[in-house]
């Protein structure tokens, strides 16, 4: 379950906790966004410390505090200060905060996000509270994003995923691979399931900016959810109402979903480093596309809010098609030439 904004933003300065209750109250973005925003501002703010030399510069750029952030700070950000921060991003900042061996460099699409939220940061400092009065990222572009498929397991790699669930929580673990599988869940999603949810052969999902869908479940589907909830871990009272639960008796939380999934990858002889369970997901659009399910009903499973997001399972199908042709046997077969008069 995610938790409050407000404790996510304990340490933030006055200013940037009126932005993120903004977004979640008025905007609808989730708890989740507003964290990531959050982290993504506090970033940005200690670059900018550290590089206008208001902290000392042995001061780990991640110890700097931005407690003392305020308007009169904030006017003397210009565009320049942005491409500063994002050269840093691009370039010096570790991949693994706590890792030794960790490469340097973001990937352009995590410093699109940050961009992102500069940007609707500065938006909402400008158009909405008018603390600005010009907006000095308003020509602040992203990063390119090289478009690419989406990575996707095959069905019998699916099945080999699934008969490798082994172990003390097998029943869970297990219904949990094949919702993701069926149903195209998101991480998040997944782990916010209640019992509630369920009526019947449907289940009410909490998607992208608390927007309910509802989801119908196959026969795999129930079959993995009778045989988990007999084996359901008895949970704390707060967590009563929750579908998955942790050995600790608490609501399963994402970073441990994440992580079970990439145990079972790899106990299925599988690419831990090509597939996550985000992954899944994609594997559960990619099989229905490709069985037939048409673009518009896809997009209402998978809670996508524009169809232009749900159209790259047409090109996974457009390259397989292409593919299979490549693989024909008579694919290199060409005619003989013949002399004509």
């Amino acid at each position: 379950m995610e938790k409050p904004m407000s404790q996510y933003a304990a340490d933030a300065p006055r200013v940037l906790r009126d932005f993120l209750t903004y977004i979640s109250t008025i905007q609808g973005k989730s708890a989740q966004t507003a964290h990531e925003y959050y982290l993504d501002l506090r970033l940005f703010f200690r670059v900018l410390k550290h590089n206008k030399g208001v902290v000392p510069r042995e001061l780990p750029i991640d110890q700097v505090s931005i407690e003392d952030i305020d308007i009169d700070f904030l006017r003397e950000i210009t565009l320049s200060d942005a491409y500063d921060y994002l050269e840093y991003m691009s370039g010096e900042r570790p991949t693994q905060q706590n890792s030794t061996a960790t490469n340097f460099g973001l990937s352009s699409t995590s410093r699109a996000r940050k961009v992102s939220a500069i940007r609707a940061f500065f938006r909402y400092l400008t158009d909405k509270r008018h603390l600005l009065e010009v907006n000095p990222m308003s020509n602040l572009e992203a990063p390119s994003i090289r478009k690419s498929l989406p990575v996707y397991l095959t069905t019998e790699d699916s099945i080999r995923l699934l008969d490798a669930v082994q172990g003390e929580y097998a029943e869970r673990d297990y219904c949990i691979l094949t919702l993701f599988l069926n149903c195209g869940l998101r991480v998040s999603e997944l782990v916010g399931l209640n019992l509630s949810d369920f009526q019947g052969d449907t289940v009410r999902v909490l998607g992208k900016g608390n927007k309910e869908r509802t989801v119908y479940l196959n026969e795999a589907c129930k079959a993995a959810l009778e045989q988990y909830l007999p084996k359901r871990i008895l949970p704390h009272d707060r967590d009563q109402n929750a579908l998955f639960i942790s050995r600790n008796r608490n609501r399963i939380n994402v970073q441990t979903v994440k992580w079970l999934v990439k145990k079972y990858i790899g106990q299925a002889g599988l690419d831990t480093q090509k597939y996550s369970a985000h992954k899944l997901r994609h594997t559960a659009a990619t099989l229905m596309y490709q069985n037939g399910v048409d673009i518009r009903t896809l997009q209402n499973i998978l809670g996508h809010t524009s169809v232009n997001t749900t159209m790259i399972y047409t090109h996974i199908e457009d390259s397989s098609l292409r593919e299979a042709a490549s693989k024909n046997p008579l694919a290199s077969v060409k005619p003989q030439r013949t002399d004509t008069e």
